[in-house]
C-alpha cells in the first residue's frame, strides 16, 4: 500500500479536544489555509477562539465525535485522555493520526510499560499491583521510595502517591480513590541527574525529524521550565533522538511522539512517559526552532513533507500556573514582564484562573539556555493574578 495522497488546504482538520494544545495547534493550522473543527465539552474551550466550527461533547462520546469526523479530511488529538472506541468509529470513517494503536498504548500506564518492555526500551522497575499484598511484595522487590500511579486518567501530578515506608501502602488505594481490587502501577523511584524529553514528527511515509533534545524541571509533577537546546553532552542527545525515533516507528504513528526520559547518573536514559502529541516541553519551538512543534504536526498528519527542527537560538520556557481560588483569571503585570524585548508572551484564553491550573507560558531567547531562563524567570516574577474580590493582586 503507498503513500496517501497530501490533505492540502483549505481541508478541515479536526482536533479531538480543545485545550491549549488544540488552540496552538488551530492557530498553525490557520496559518496553513486549513478550516478547523474542535470537539470539547467547553463551548468556552482555548481551542474555540480558532476554530470554524466547534462540537460540543464529551472525550467519551462517539455520537459527537462522528458528528466531527462529517466534518473533517482528518483527524488528530491533543490529549490521550479520548476515549478508545471513540477513536476507533472515527477512524471508521475518515483519517485518525496518530491514530488508535498510538492512544491505547500511552493513555493506560501498565499498557505503555508492556509496550516498551516489548520493544526493549528501558524504563524504571515496576510492577501491576491489585492489593495491598502485592503492593508489599513489589517494594520489597523494587525497594522504596516507590510511586503507586493510577494506569488511566492522572496528569501533571495527579493520580499517583509517593511511598516511603511500607505503612503507607495500607490506605493507598483510597488515597487514589479507588476501589481495592482495581490495578495500581507500582514504579520504583529513580534518582536522575536530569529530566529530559525528545519530540519525533513521523509522516505517513515514515520520514521522521526530531527537535534538539529539551531539558526540563517539575514541581509536584507540573512541568514549570523547559530549556533547549538542552546542555548534555552530544552523545546523551544523540542517543535521546535515536530512542525517540525507534519508539515512533515501533509504534507505526503518524504525527508527534514525544517521550520523556530521566537522564541517570551514570549517563544511560530511561523512558518515564510517552505522548502521541505536541506537549509542553515542546513549547520552546515556537520561538526557537526553524518549525514549531504544531506547525510539524500539521505538517506530519497531513502529508506535506516535514520542516527543518533546527534550533535557531538557545530558549527557555517557563509555565504561568494559576494561583488562589477558582474565580475569573484576569493576568497583572503584562506589560513589566514584556519590558523584556526577548521576552514573549503565550495566554491560553482559559476563562477561570485556580491554584496550579496551567494558563499560559513565557519564552526568552538568550545567548545560552542559562541566560535565556534568567530572563524568563525574572518576566515571570512580574506577573500575578487579580484577586477578584478587591480587584488587587492576589499576593
Amino acid at each position: 500500500m503507498g503513500t496517501p495522497p497530501p490533505v492540502l488546504p483549505p481541508a478541515v482538520i479536526g482536533i479531538l479536544g480543545g485545550g491549549q494544545l488544540g488552540r496552538m495547534l488551530g492557530s498553525a493550522a490557520r496559518a496553513m489555509g486549513y478550516r478547523i473543527a474542535v470537539l470539547d465539552p467547553d463551548p468556552e474551550c482555548p481551542a474555540a477562539a480558532v476554530a470554524d466550527r466547534v462540537v460540543i461533547g464529551a472525550y467519551d462520546d462517539v455520537g459527537a465525535a462522528l458528528r466531527l469526523a462529517d466534518l473533517s479530511d482528518v483527524v488528530t488529538y491533543e490529549l490521550e485522555h479520548v476515549a478508545a472506541d471513540v477513536v476507533a468509529a472515527v477512524e471508521a470513517v475518515v483519517p485518525v493520526r496518530p491514530g488508535h494503536g498510538p492512544l491505547v498504548v500511552t493513555q493506560d500506564r501498565l499498557a505503555e510499560r508492556r509496550f516498551m518492555d516489548g520493544v526493549g526500551v528501558a524504563v524504571a522497575p515496576w510492577r501491576e499491583v491489585r492489593s495491598v499484598a502485592d503492593a508489599r511484595s513489589a517494594a520489597t522487590d523494587l525497594g522504596l521510595p516507590l510511586r503507586l500511579k493510577l494506569p488511566i486518567g492522572g496528569y501533571d501530578g495527579r493520580g499517583q502517591v509517593r511511598i516511603e515506608a511500607l505503612v503507607e501502602l495500607d490506605d493507598a488505594w483510597g488515597r487514589l480513590a479507588r476501589p481495592a481490587g482495581e490495578p495500581l502501577l507500582a514504579e520504583l523511584e529513580l534518582g536522575f541527574e536530569a529530566e529530559l524529553s525528545v519530540i519525533v514528527a513521523r509522516d505517513p511515509g515514515g520520514a521522521t525529524a526530531v527537535f534538539p533534545i529539551a531539558r526540563n524541571r517539575h514541581d509536584a509533577g507540573i512541568l514549570v521550565e523547559s530549556v533547549a537546546p538542552a546542555p548534555v553532552p552530544p552523545d546523551v542527545a544523540e542517543r535521546a533522538a535515536a530512542l525517540g525515533i525507534s519508539l515512533a516507528i515501533a509504534m507505526d504513528l503518524c504525527g508527534t511522539l514525544t517521550a520523556e526520559l530521566f537522564l541517570l547518573t551514570d549517563g544511560s536514559l530511561v523512558v518515564n512517559e510517552l505522548a502521541p502529541r505536541v506537549h509542553n516541553s515542546g513549547h520552546w519551538t515556537i520561538e526557537g526552532a526553524a518549525t514549531s512543534q504544531f506547525e510539524q504536526h500539521i505538517r506530519a498528519i497531513c502529508g506535506l513533507g516535514l520542516g527543518s527542527p533546527a534550533a535557531l537560538v538557545p530558549t527557555a520556557v517557563v509555565n504561568i500556573l494559576g494561583a488562589g481560588p477558582r474565580r475569573d483569571a484576569y493576568l497583572l503585570g503584562v506589560a513589566s514582564a514584556l519590558a523584556d524585548p526577548g521576552v514573549h508572551l503565550h495566554l491560553y484564553d482559559k476563562r477561570r484562573v485556580f491554584e496550579r491550573r496551567k494558563m499560559g507560558h513565557l519564552a526568552a531567547l538568550g545567548g545560552d539556555v542559562d541566560e535565556a531562563l534568567a530572563h524568563a524567570r525574572t518576566a515571570l516574577a512580574a506577573l500575578h493574578w487579580a484577586d477578584e474580590t478587591t480587584g488587587e493582586d492576589d499576593r
